[in-house]
């Protein structure tokens, strides 16, 4: 996006619009940064969409496809962004240009409640909130390396760190324990940087640096052995595991930090996105039905809020699971259907007609909303009442039929299905086990089968990464086709290895 774009802030009646919204979401318990909102064309929000929901970030193809793919689905009515929130400090918004001022009174609601839970969910208590101008300094730091060091060489290493960003660990977040002397902050490129110095000053570091100490990569490795000795803390942060002890050059360490940190930053929302969604469509109508709309806004609104609760039968619609949840919450928790009296008694007619005006409903849910991520959130409170409710069942395709057919309606096993797709955000779980396997530099990593292979073209794919990073074999333990197996890559050669099966040494050991 060009750096001289201007957005358009609210004209006076919509500002004036926000003021009275915020004052109702104030009034009803809300608590959030102070929103700036932005109104952008159907080009420019596509634009900041592709890149994530940032003006400005670094130079890379992959956005370039995003916006692509969001133009053609825009432009053939496959998909409408009606607006995008920030998680930051201030937080900012963007509207879509040409809503309705129905649309743009719901989303601005639904916003504010977004904004909430961005401030409140202990779940981003990790991340910046000043993200909006970290990101700029990433595409200002990265640009620089490309104009310095060439824009193929910077992609390409590039390139490799985000095929592994998903090997993090979003459950113990960036400031966990990294190693047995370390205070869980990531280190920052070191002072004397020659990358980051003016020309003029790069010459004599070069030259100083050369006097005092040979570039000597194996000599590196026996360094980091020294230092890798309990690899196995780093559990599945993977990339905290390299960033701190691959021997990389400080442009390298400095392109996987950027990785890493933005890889934290966005891991909490893929973490809530059933609780977020669903506690901002709660509010948002909640805003809406009780103190926004006039007699005249009421059809139309519940015409495009029922669009935004559509459900599909092939995906799981976030908006409608969570909302539905936080109400059947509030209900239980206003009769009182909640405690061991409650879950011991059996009789059906008993617990039908349950109700000891409790009427804690609504601070259950702040609670919720404060504590819970969306696996604790479903394990919790996704019980056998809300599962007939909503009438939800597993499916399957069923070979005699040649179609799918419903497989089971048990809460437990629809239960199971959800949690199977967001534990660890649907991303195989992948531990740091030895960063010098069999005393010869190699990274061992585990896999934790939960009953689903590796994909083995992704898993080649993810190897030749992890080698150009840690710069010497790396191996993967995991199951296939119920055989316990050792995916191993040395730079050269794929293999797949059966269990207690070693690798023929190179000629050159």
């Amino acid at each position: 996006m060009s750096a001289s774009r201007q957005f358009r802030r609210l004209p006076r009646y919509m500002a004036e619009i926000q003021q009275g919204i915020e004052r109702h979401a104030v009034e009803l318990g809300l608590d959030f940064y102070t929103i700036i909102f932005e109104v952008l064309s159907f080009e420019e929000m596509n634009e900041v969409a592709s890149y994530g929901g940032f003006p400005k970030r670094y130079p890379h193809w992959r956005f370039g496809m995003e916006y692509e793919r969001m133009h053609k689905s825009s432009t053939y009515g496959l998909h409408r962004i009606y607006e995008m929130v920030i998680n930051n400090d201030p937080c900012y918004a963007y509207l879509l240009e040409g809503n309705s001022l129905v649309d743009q009174k719901m989303v601005m609601a639904h916003v504010m409640a977004h904004c909430d839970f961005f401030k409140n969910n202990l779940f981003f208590a990790h991340t910046s909130r000043k993200m909006m101008d970290e990101m700029a300094n990433h595409g200002s730091r990265l640009g620089g390396y490309m104009d310095r060091l060439g824009r193929d060489k910077v992609e390409t290493f590039l390139d490799s760190c985000l095929s592994i960003d998903n090997l993090i660990d979003p459950v113990r977040g960036p400031g966990m324990l990294l190693g047995p002397e370390s205070d869980g902050k990531t280190p920052a490129p070191p002072a004397d940087d020659p990358d980051d110095m003016p020309s003029y000053m790069r010459a004599f570091v070069h030259k100083a640096r050369s006097k005092n100490e040979k570039v000597d990569q194996d000599a590196g490795r026996d360094d980091t052995q020294h230092e890798t000795r309990h690899a196995d803390r780093y559990g599945q942060d993977v990339m905290g595991f390299l960033l701190h002890n691959a021997p990389l050059s400080s442009w390298e360490q400095s392109v996987l930090d950027i990785a890493r940190r933005e890889a934290y930053y966005f891991a909490p929302q893929g973490q809530t996105k059933i609780m977020n969604e669903g506690w901002a469509t709660f509010w948002h109508s909640k805003i809406m039905t009780e103190r926004v709309l006039t007699a005249a806004d009421v059809i139309e609104y519940a015409d495009h809020a029922s669009g935004v609760l559509a459900t599909s039968g092939r995906q799981l619609n976030p908006y409608k699971l969570g909302v539905e949840m936080y109400r059947h919450i509030v209900e239980k928790w206003d009769l009182g259907r909640f405690g061991k009296k409650y879950d011991e008694c059996q009789d059906a007619a008993s617990r039908a007609a349950w109700n000891t005006h409790a009427n804690k409903g609504m601070e259950k849910i702040f609670e919720v909303r404060r504590c819970y991520n969306d696996i604790t959130f479903i394990d919790e409170f996704f019980d056998e009442e809300f599962c007939l409710e909503q009438n939800m069942f597993t499916y399957g395709y069923k070979e005699s039929a040649k179609r799918n057919e419903i497989v089971s309606r048990s809460t437990s096993k629809v239960k199971q299905a959800l949690l199977s797709q967001l534990t660890n955000l649907g991303n195989p779980i992948i531990r740091v086990r030895d960063a010098n396997h069999e005393n010869r530099g190699e990274l061992l990593l585990a896999h934790q089968h939960e009953g689903v292979d590796l994909r083995h073209d992704w898993a080649r794919d993810v190897l030749s990464n992890l080698v150009r990073i840690w710069r010497r074999p790396v191996r993967i333990d995991t199951v296939m086709a119920g055989k316990s197996v050792h995916l191993r890559y040395d730079g050269r050669d794929h293999a797949i290895l059966s269990q207690g099966e070693e690798p023929e040494p190179p000629e050159d050991e």
